[in-house]
């Protein structure tokens, strides 16, 4: 939804992003213009039941109060779940006693205190971890995992088995298959490895922090912020932010699938030059820009 930081201009938005996991939306962060943004992309507000904030700078939480204000004003009743640092509370507080005091629908608010890699969203398909960034503010990242997948039937093997439903739970969960004769069927006569579960995290705004590539191993997509050029590497470390290579870096140390870079500041005209320098580190990088899709590829099976 966003790619620029600090501020928004004529061609981009400041940070937001939404995630479909087997068609659950999840919204992580919510700068100004986000619910615009949700629009142009035909994205129904009321699939979104989680949001995740960074941390407590405007870019990255201005558009909250008006995209609440909106989820009630189109008539939401079901509970909204919204995860960030302490200080949002008082944002929540804030629009609840001066602009809500209507509102229809829960806000159930999930401070995040733990300095720790932690689970915070647990549903059938998914996991959600936070962890904590190295800002000049306290900032979490995000790390959105698929559970482990049940192994796969081979379809020619059932009908040759002429296998039931229960034998084909029982196989799908990892047993072997007794027939009614009692005969054994080797599990591996009947199965395919699934393919790897997919991940995806987000560390925004942050400076390089190597200690975090430890959690993110081989995670599918990276989004890491990059917002300066190497050439201000210093103002890059007085704000507590990162450059494009050193983006890439920790890429390359968390051994990621590809990398998305984003939240470019204004200071250049054309973004391309650190994609160009994050590639030069990590050839497989993209570039984040408005209202673009980035599947999270599986990048390999289970051996």
């Amino acid at each position: 939804m966003g790619s620029s930081s600090a501020l928004p201009t004529s061609t981009k938005y400041p940070a937001a992003h939404v995630l479909n996991v087997h068609e659950r939306f999840f919204l992580i962060d919510c700068g100004e213009g986000t619910q615009m943004q949700l629009r142009k992309a035909r994205i129904r507000f009321g699939r979104i039941n989680h949001i995740f904030i960074s941390h407590m700078h405007g870019d990255h939480v201005f558009g909250l109060p008006g995209f609440l204000s909106t989820l009630n004003l189109l008539g939401r009743k079901t509970p909204l779940f919204i995860y960030g640092p302490p200080g949002l509370k008082v944002i929540i507080d804030f629009y609840l006693q001066h602009f809500a005091a209507d509102n229809d629908y829960p806000i159930i608010l999930k401070g995040l205190t733990d300095k720790l890699y932690h689970k915070i969203y647990e549903d059938k398909v998914l996991e959600v971890f936070a962890f904590p960034l190295k800002h000049r503010i306290p900032t979490y990242g995000y790390h959105f995992c698929e559970k482990e997948r049940p192994l796969n039937m081979r379809k020619d093997r059932v009908q040759a088995f002429n296998l039931s439903i229960k034998q084909i739970l029982a196989a799908k969960a990892g047993e072997d298959v007794q027939t009614d004769d009692g005969a054994i069927i080797p599990n591996a006569r009947l199965t395919e490895p699934p393919y790897k579960r997919r991940s995806f995290a987000y560390c925004s705004d942050t400076a390089y922090y190597r200690k975090n590539a430890e959690f993110l191993k081989e995670t599918d997509l990276l989004y890491h912020e990059a917002t300066f050029s190497e050439k201000d590497k210093e103002l890059a470390k007085e704000t507590g932010h990162s450059t494009a290579a050193q983006a890439a870096k920790f890429a390359t140390q968390a051994n990621v699938g590809q990398l998305l870079i984003g939240h470019f500041s204004n200071r250049y005209n054309d973004p391309t030059e650190l994609l160009h320098e994050a590639r030069a580190v990590f050839p497989d990088t993209m570039m984040a820009e408005e209202l673009s899709d980035y599947p999270v590829k599986l990048i390999r099976k289970l051996s």
